[in-house]
């Protein structure tokens, strides 16, 4: 806990972070407004980008922020810059953007302590305090997914989503990402997804519970691992090989389906279940079950057509047929060649 405090009182001071410089990061900022906000601007202000481009000002303004700074201008709000003029839009975004990204849950405070070589001495230092109680071990669990990308379009590096439960809020979101993973974000977008359910009869039966979406803007870009699908065909044999080997996938599948297979014949079998014994080399399934029988009726006629050519080429050569039936049917019985 304490190592997290000391990496994250580091940055208290530095930097802030955002989306401002990068065109790509702009664009995938437009793209996640909501449908509503994207409406309203199109019907009032006529702004329609498409596919790969923003409606944001060279500053780095969105239409919201720019409307905002124009009212604040209008109404004389604006913050003057140390040269005691109103603040360029630039100016005011920067220090907008400076105030979202601060750390929350901190707070730097003075203390006077005495000296090591004179205690009598004392000297003022600064010290960073933990606002509110600390959570050492939260459980929740982040779900990382695969963005959205519409076909035809490019993958958006700048953008990263979540599935996470629903009582989580946006802050909780910030905080957790850059207090766990050191991971930045510029803007969280949220939406709730409530799990549907099948009726059955007098009870309804849930099919996926209620989670909460979250897209999440990152200053850094984060390339999601290819598809198995999309890998080519040597990639796709290694990444399969080293899953199987770190989870036995194939394995687990395999004995669930025997465990799924066992259950299921011995609840049929009823009383006779205990003098059933489980083969693991049986067949199952409908499909496999009838491809093993058209195997082995075509296996059972090519038998039947050789054993008839070779009696029929004994008999040509003017020689007995010996027959042979089945134990504790009938005795051996010699056929002659000529009967």
């Amino acid at each position: 806990m304490f190592r997290h405090v000391h990496r994250i009182c580091s940055s208290l001071h530095s930097a802030p972070y955002s989306t401002r410089h990068a065109p790509s990061a702009l664009a995938a900022r437009t793209a996640s407004v909501p449908l509503a906000v994207r409406e309203r601007r199109e019907k009032q202000l006529g702004l329609t980008p498409g596919p790969g481009e923003t409606d944001a000002t060279p500053d780095g303004l969105s239409p919201s922020d720019l409307a905002r700074y124009k009212r604040h201008k209008a109404l004389g709000t604006l913050p003057k810059s140390e040269d005691g003029k109103v603040q360029s839009p630039k100016e005011w975004i920067q220090r907008r953007d400076a105030r979202r990204s601060r750390i929350r849950g901190f707070r730097t405070i003075r203390r006077t302590v005495p000296t090591k070589e004179d205690p009598d001495v004392t000297k003022t230092v600064q010290e960073v305090d933990v606002v509110g109680q600390p959570v050492y071990l939260p459980n929740i669990i982040f779900r990382l997914v695969r963005n959205h990308t519409p076909e035809g379009q490019d993958y958006n590096p700048f953008e990263a989503t979540f599935r996470v439960p629903p009582s989580v809020t946006k802050t909780d979101i910030r905080s957790y990402l850059f207090a766990v993973y050191g991971v930045k974000t510029t803007y969280i977008r949220t939406d709730l997804y409530y799990g549907r359910s099948k009726p059955r009869g007098l009870s309804n039966r849930k099919m996926r519970s209620t989670y909460k979406r979250a897209v999440v803007g990152l200053v850094h870009p984060f390339y999601y691992p290819h598809r198995m699908e999309d890998m080519p065909q040597e990639e796709r044999d290694k990444r399969e090989d080293f899953i199987e080997q770190q989870y036995f996938v194939k394995e687990a599948h395999k004995m669930f389906a025997q465990n799924r297979f066992r259950s299921a014949a011995t609840s049929a079998r009823g009383d006779q279940s205990k003098q059933w014994k489980f083969d693991e080399g049986s067949v199952k399934g409908r499909g496999k079950i009838l491809k093993e029988v058209a195997r082995r009726r075509q296996l059972k006629e090519q038998m039947v057509t050789d054993l008839v050519g070779q009696w029929q080429k004994t008999r040509m050569e003017g020689k007995t047929v010996n027959v042979e039936f089945p134990r504790n049917r009938k005795p051996k019985k010699e056929v002659e060649a000529n009967a």
